[in-house]
């Protein structure tokens, strides 16, 4: 039996793009590319890609981008898309949790829940940050998204989920305080407009517990902010209202990871 974040993106990938918080993607490859110094000869690193949308956003821009993801409809679509934006993008499946690449990378970016932090243990989660920090050279930036614990220890996640609207409907779910972990029952509507039932396990991470895991990963110089669908802001700070928090961080210059 597959996984549910498997299930989830399968044959999801033209429903994915319609979702409302894809509309941001400008405005955050502009944050992107200023957190980057706008040094294009900075090669990226999109983990979790999904269906390529900052990765051909920074393509258009000149940027040179490799994508990697666990779903082979959504780097299908990715590539089509590439394609038609007459952009080179170099994506590849990849498992979040286990990849290496010969070159290390100028800085790698992990939007949008793009694998972390979906994964069924604490410890496939930190690989994640893990396999990103030794994908990239000393000191390379890294721009991450995840999802602030805060949020549900203040609301209702099936409420905020209720508020913003897409392709997957939320039916109900509980969020353990021992855990951090959101487990519910959700109904899609995939590419096909068939309609499945899956039992998502996600992960809501403290700001101290992500400092603390990318420092450990091999990580430094951790900022954390809120942020919003679009609105990626160093000068925001997180609140209990942020259901994402935004986190940059730099490889360390010096270490074995």
């Amino acid at each position: 039996m597959k996984p549910w974040y498997e299930e989830l993106f399968e044959n999801y990938a033209e429903s994915y793009d319609r979702e409302v918080f894809t509309r941001g993607t400008v405005a955050e490859c502009d944050f992107i590319e200023a957190e980057l110094g706008h040094d294009r000869t900075r090669t990226i690193l999109d983990i979790g890609c999904g269906t390529g949308r900052h990765a051909i956003e920074l393509a258009r821009r000149g940027w040179t981008v490799t994508g990697i993801d666990l779903s082979a409809d959504q780097l299908r679509r990715a590539r089509a898309k590439a394609r038609a934006a007459g952009v080179t993008v170099r994506f590849e499946r990849r498992d979040a949790r286990r990849f290496r690449f010969a070159r290390p990378f100028g800085a790698a970016i992990l939007i949008c829940e793009g694998a972390f932090p979906l994964m069924e243990t604490d410890a496939e989660n930190f690989e994640i940050l893990r396999c990103a920090a030794r994908a990239l050279a000393p000191g390379a930036p890294f721009i991450l998204t995840t999802l602030n614990a805060l949020f549900p220890l203040y609301h209702s996640v099936k409420e905020f989920l209720d508020q913003h609207p897409s392709g997957v409907t939320t039916q109900a779910g509980t969020f353990d305080l021992l855990t951090f972990r959101d487990r519910s029952t959700v109904a899609v509507t995939d590419d096909s407009g068939r309609t499945k039932t899956l039992a998502t396990d996600e992960r809501f991470y403290a700001p101290s517990e992500i400092a603390w895991l990318l420092a450990t990963a091999g990580f430094t110089d951790i900022e954390i902010r809120g942020c919003d669908t679009g609105v990626f802001d160093r000068n925001r700070p997180l609140t209990p209202d942020d259901f994402e928090m935004l986190v940059i961080a730099r490889r360390a210059a010096s270490g074995t990871i």
